[in-house]
């Protein structure tokens, strides 16, 4: 099982939570059209309806006007193929769950919804003359895909394949096998013209792994406030040298000695992290004395 930050009781304190996250409403809303969708094609809504054809992303449909379908697209899935939309939904459910909190909502919402426009961008080009059409949320789950692999690349995962078989997976290895199937795929089904078993859009599903990494290498973590840098107080008389702290004090845990609550979870974040991804073993005795000193200062307060 894959631990999360915020199952840690000493690690809960007064954080503030929302009372419904971002995957939350994602799931809600992929779920509601799915009911829509059953209840269009049954008659309850007084016949056919042409739900699908208006959100579908298609070239075509961009030429008519359909201009909001690159932002619909995700919203609906196969009717006759339950297997599609319920492996969007676990997908979102287990992903989000490990995603939600070191991407932050907004970050989640990125990577997400860059994943699916990205995808409806590269299907596009490659069936800018074949025609055909896109719909599903399967880029954005391919784009967290990514980046889980990037965020955790080393975590264990354990699984019983087909309920039976134990297998041990790593993010990195499992994300590498989709890019190569993925851009197999893509050769044969979408460019050579072979035809496919099933409907599968591998270029949308790229896109959705190219989205993931960008966010991952270049956005994460950035600091996109364009405040000035505090200028240094400089003393104009000094009657005798300041004295300065001891060595060890020098050499001891930045965030057990910061007062800020905010940055000691934060070096405890990155420290958990690595034991998830590494092992115990591999924190060095620096970080070994962050984590308990830390741990001693927030039962204080």
């Amino acid at each position: 099982m894959l631990s999360m930050l915020s199952d840690r009781p000493y690690m809960r304190g007064d954080y503030q939570r929302e009372t419904t996250s971002v995957v939350t409403w994602l799931i809600c809303a992929i779920a509601g059209a799915f009911v829509l969708q059953i209840a269009a094609g049954t008659g309850w809504l007084g016949g056919t309806s042409n739900l699908v054809r208006e959100l579908a992303f298609s070239v075509e449909g961009l030429s008519q006007g359909r201009l909001w379908s690159p932002f619909t697209h995700w919203l609906v899935h196969s009717t006759g193929n339950l297997f599609h939309v319920g492996l969007v939904l676990a997908g979102l459910f287990l992903l989000g769950r490990e995603l939600a909190s070191p991407l932050g909502a907004r970050g989640f919402v990125a990577v997400f919804g860059g994943s699916i426009l990205t995808g409806a961008m590269l299907w596009s080009a490659v069936h800018w003359q074949t025609g055909g059409s896109l719909f599903g949320a399967t880029a954005g789950l391919y784009g967290l895909a990514a980046a889980y692999a990037l965020l955790y690349p080393n975590r264990e995962i354990r699984l019983l394949l087909f309920f039976f078989f134990p297998v041990t997976l790593r993010p990195r290895y499992f994300a590498g096998a989709l890019l190569l199937v993925d851009a197999l795929a893509m050769l044969l089904f979408e460019i050579f013209g072979r035809a496919s078993p099933f409907d599968y859009a591998p270029s949308a599903h790229l896109g959705g792994m190219l989205a993931g990494w960008i966010y991952c290498r270049f956005l994460h973590q950035t600091d996109w406030r364009f405040s000035r840098p505090a200028q240094p107080v400089v003393a104009a008389r000094r009657s005798r040298p300041v004295a300065q702290p001891p060595e060890e004090e020098l050499a001891g845990p930045p965030a057990a000695k910061s007062g800020s609550r905010g940055d000691i979870r934060v070096e405890i974040d990155r420290i958990l992290d690595k034991i998830n991804r590494d092992g115990l073993a591999a924190l060095t005795p620096a970080e070994r004395r962050v984590l308990d000193d830390a741990k001693d200062l927030l039962s204080r307060r």
